[in-house]
């Protein structure tokens, strides 16, 4: 098979088992595609060994799989190289919480050999699509979002109004440091830290939630993922940023902002035996007390 390896960081932790994954790939004859960062941590003498593909570009859309190692946030980086190929992404956690992580490094070889016997599912997992009135350039390839898409004040302490529409439709004026757009993957991420409620990933619906309201009888609202929101800012400050996922951007005030459900989805790769509501119980605590735990 053709597996693409994707990290955003490198540190010791993570080279550790990039390192690992490529050994037991090279044992079975895999083909391996490497993120052109990782070229500085191999032998020159490795370098015509593989091939490397820019961390900034789409990959090849021949690849069957590609491994992100780090944590949720590598993975959900490498959704700017996957786009819409399809191409099953297998999360390799080195991390810390890992929600979207399903192989933890501490099984990575059994997990791996569950991958290569055909012992997983794909979880189709939807994104967030955005444009504005004014073109921004960083929109252009990669404005889309698979966690959230995020409104935030940018040099002031002052609140942001934010108009909000819903299919053409006002919905309210949010009073607040924020707004979050969050999809089901993205419900356990800042939207649950900000009060949010959590979807399962096959949910067809967003969440709406805004970030410190000035009005505290403002909850979090869900809605259809075919919904199409309008967001408007107003401020005493002349630019807000937006970021999709981990991609901050400055815009004027006065840019419109539109979402609406991508035309595509990202495939995830869900072992077997791991599932959504064992991941919540073992990230969450759920039911264990620790009361009495020393």
């Amino acid at each position: 098979m053709y597996i693409a390896i994707y990290s955003a960081y490198f540190n010791e932790e993570s080279l550790k088992y990039v390192r690992e994954v490529i050994g037991y790939l090279n044992k079975l004859n895999h083909r391996i595609i490497l993120v052109d960062r990782f070229k500085k941590y191999l032998e020159e003498d490795a370098h015509e060994k593989y091939t490397f593909f820019n961390s900034n570009e789409a990959i090849d859309p021949e690849v069957d799989f590609l491994f992100s190692i780090g944590g949720d946030g590598t993975l959900l980086r490498s959704i700017t190289v996957v786009r819409n190929s399809e191409i099953p992404i297998l999360g390799i956690n080195t991390g810390r919480l890992g929600f979207l992580t399903s192989l933890q490094k501490e099984e990575l070889f059994r997990g791996l050999d569950m991958l290569f016997n055909g012992d997983y599912k794909l979880v189709q997992r939807s994104l967030l699509e955005v444009t504005t009135d004014k073109k921004v350039e960083a929109l252009n390839e990669v404005g889309f979002a698979l966690n959230e898409i995020t409104i935030n004040r940018k040099n002031t302490t002052s609140m942001l109004s934010i108009d909000t529409e819903l299919n053409t439709k006002h919905l309210t004026t949010y009073w607040a440091d924020g707004l979050i757009i969050a999809t089901p993957t993205g419900s356990t991420g800042y939207s649950l830290s900000s009060g949010g409620p959590i979807l399962t990933p096959e949910t067809s619906s967003w969440v709406l939630n805004p970030i410190a309201p000035h009005n505290i009888n403002i909850r979090p609202l869900i809605v259809p993922d075919s919904t199409k929101i309008k967001i408007a800012v107003t401020g005493r400050g002349s630019h807000f940023l937006l970021s999709l996922d981990s991609r901050i951007i400055t815009l004027e005030i006065g840019n419109n902002v539109y979402l609406k459900k991508a035309p595509f989805s990202i495939f995830t790769i869900q072992l077997d035996g791991d599932f959504f509501f064992k991941t919540l119980r073992e990230r969450l605590f759920w039911g264990q007390d620790t009361r009495n735990i020393q």
